[in-house]
């Protein structure tokens, strides 16, 4: 499975940014397509994820009530619309699928090369 992020920039704080991600390669299989993002100097932060089927989400508390995931499954997609971004949302944002879970368990997952946001004050 390959994945291809895009959408990220620079913004202000208090703007909104949709980030996408497309799959391709042995996709049937996907079980669950996420977001991760990671900051310089710390650890990889869960974001949001949604299974393939079901549609169930799960949000990272850091971003609850300001970004919502969605998926698009013709398309082996997945979007993160962030609103009300803050500076400390600035990070490298990963897409992640797995064949296995909703992508919280890292180990089983499959990753893009990431999009930077850069948020400003």
């Amino acid at each position: 499975v390959q994945l291809v992020e895009s959408g990220g920039g620079e913004v202000q704080a208090g703007d909104s940014v949709r980030l996408a991600c497309v799959a391709s390669g042995v996709t049937n299989g996907i079980y669950g397509m996420g977001w991760f993002r990671q900051a310089p100097g710390t650890e990889r932060e869960f974001v949001a994820s949604v299974t393939k089927s079901s549609g169930k989400t799960i949000y990272g508390d850091s971003v609850k009530g300001r970004f919502t995931i969605s998926r698009d499954n013709a398309k082996n997609s997945v979007y993160l619309q962030m609103d009300s971004l803050k500076p400390e949302d600035t990070a490298t944002y990963y897409c992640a699928a797995s064949m296995m879970s909703d992508v919280t368990l890292t180990d089983l997952n499959y990753w893009g090369q990431g999009t930077l946001v850069t948020v400003s004050s």
